[in-house]
């Protein structure tokens, strides 16, 4: 039997408000285009839209371990990771993740949002204080809300409003992110450690953005700095420097892992990874541990870019990693700083509600070590076109 296409919507009216919200934002604001979808890139057009730090997504041998488990073995682990037991190539790979991140056990999700949304479900009980950084990653937000916390928002990167916050509201966890994703800022995270061991908190720190691309061997920034045993939990999404589909938790007891699969809804109501998603991340892992080379250019990079961008007067928000913002306002200037980028060549990305404020919508430069002296260079000159709707510092 033939179905006739649905004319009218299907919806019914009440539920449809959000959908013609957005129908309108779109004719209204965005004047009938879409701001997140630009022109095609040309070839040569500078790259700096997705998270692949370490320009990993196209390794050979990271593929090759892929497609070869892919190949033997299906998609053969079709459970929630609850169930694996024994020298599962699952837990060896936790075992050498948490290892590399200077923690005694690590648990592997589905995603960096199933990791960071399940650990806030694992330890929070309802009513807890739970203090988070202004800018940290909507799934820490999202996992405290569920979970039924008392939510008590700092500003950013401040510890002083932190310690009122601690002061006025007592003992909690503390969510921060190590890289801050919009603007690239990075957390004090000494400080913030500080004052998580001196009101007795349990501390969170996602390592999204910092692991694999800080470090001698990518080992992320609290390893880094010396702050193992004293962060309690380390997170991270496995899209970015590892290029890969997964998530991470660093956990600061062995005893955690189990009463976290049994607890997590995440954990126990999804399937686990698949064995060709792991053999990748075991090739990456070694990868991003041997090729030092890879950090080094991305830091040369992360530096020449921030550098003569900040000492040319624009203003970067903060940026201190290879995460560069460019913020022009509200979302049709920011729509006019896309189209003013992608015609000179350099395709990044643009963040918008609910990623940003309404008035506050940016383009965001991943930088990464794939990026050559040209391209570099086309990339600098290109922002620092006056005719670009961009501030400057002071003005």
């Amino acid at each position: 039997m033939t179905v006739s296409p649905t004319v009218a919507p299907c919806l019914p009216a009440p539920f449809r408000e959000g959908i013609e919200r957005h129908a309108r934002r779109v004719r209204e604001d965005w004047d009938g285009r879409h701001l997140l979808h630009g022109m095609p890139p040309r070839p040569g057009a500078v790259m700096v839209n997705t998270n692949d730090y370490l320009a990993l997504a196209r390794h050979p041998r990271i593929v090759k371990a892929m497609t070869e488990t892919l190949t033997a073995d299906g998609n053969d682990t079709l459970m929630s990771g609850a169930f694996l037991s024994g020298d599962h190539p699952q837990l060896r790979l936790e075992a050498d993740l948490a290892r590399h991140m200077g923690a005694p056990a690590g648990i592997l999700c589905q995603s960096g949002w199933a990791a960071n949304t399940g650990l806030l479900q694992a330890l929070v009980r309802p009513g807890m204080p739970v203090y988070i950084d202004m800018l940290a990653h909507m799934s820490l937000w999202e996992g405290a809300r569920t979970a039924g916390a008392a939510l008590h928002r700092f500003r950013h990167n401040d510890p002083a409003h932190l310690r009122r916050r601690l002061t006025d509201h007592g003992s909690g966890i503390i969510l921060v992110d190590s890289v801050y994703s919009t603007d690239g800022s990075i957390c004090p995270l000494t400080q913030t450690t500080d004052l998580a061991q001196e009101f007795g908190c349990v501390l969170v720190v996602d390592e999204s953005h910092s692991l694999g691309t800080h470090g001698d061997h990518g080992e992320g920034m609290t390893r880094t700095a010396g702050l193992n045993g004293r962060v309690h939990f380390q997170t991270a999404s496995l899209s970015k420097a590892f290029a890969g589909r997964a998530g991470f938790i660093a956990a600061c007891e062995e005893a955690f892992t189990g009463y976290f699969k049994m607890r997590s809804h995440p954990a126990v109501f999804s399937s686990t990874l698949l064995p060709h998603d792991i053999a990748g991340l075991v090739e990456t892992l070694s990868v991003i541990r041997e090729d030092t080379w890879r950090r080094a250019r991305l830091a040369e990079i992360t530096a020449r870019v921030r550098d003569e961008l900040t000492g040319a007067g624009l203003d970067l928000h903060g940026s201190a990693s290879h995460i560069v913002a460019l913020t022009a306002g509200d979302e049709r200037r920011t729509m006019a700083l896309r189209d003013a980028l992608e015609q000179r060549g350099v395709f990044g990305s643009v963040f918008c509600p609910p990623a940003t404020p309404r008035t506050r919508s940016l383009i965001r430069l991943s930088l990464h070590a794939a990026l050559t002296d040209a391209q570099v260079a086309h990339l600098i000159t290109t922002c620092l076109d006056p005719s670009l709707p961009l501030p400057r510092l002071g003005r």
